[in-house]
């Protein structure tokens, strides 16, 4: 059975061992909250014939801004045009790599070509 909950402002609230299966959280806000143990997966941007497909907010980009995200793990994500910035990378890895050494690297190799 669907249930319709848009536009709603919670306060206050646990959610704890809460799931939410199927559904369309486009333009969902969550602000200070505790999401240690959080498993978030199978998302996506719906497809034109999608049930959830609305062209007024499909295809806007996810935003996480001042998030404690320390020895999370990101597997088989398109991370495509992804921008980090102003983010503490120390002990940060892509498939193994340490992203501080690629971009020491980076800017060695930068460094020689000038």
């Amino acid at each position: 059975m669907a249930t319709g909950a848009e536009h709603m402002t919670l306060e206050d609230v646990s959610l704890v061992g809460t799931k939410i299966t199927n559904a369309n959280l486009s333009k969902l806000e969550i602000n200070g909250a505790q999401m240690g143990g959080a498993y978030i997966h199978n998302i996506g941007i719906p497809k034109e014939g999608d049930p959830h497909y609305n062209p007024e907010t499909t295809g806007q980009p996810v935003r996480f801004e001042n998030c404690e995200l320390r020895g999370s793990q990101i597997s088989n994500c398109d991370l495509s045009n992804v921008n980090i910035q102003d983010c503490e990378l120390m002990g940060m890895k892509i498939n193994g790599i340490l992203v501080e050494d690629l971009l020491k690297n980076y800017q060695i190799s930068n460094n020689r070509t000038k």
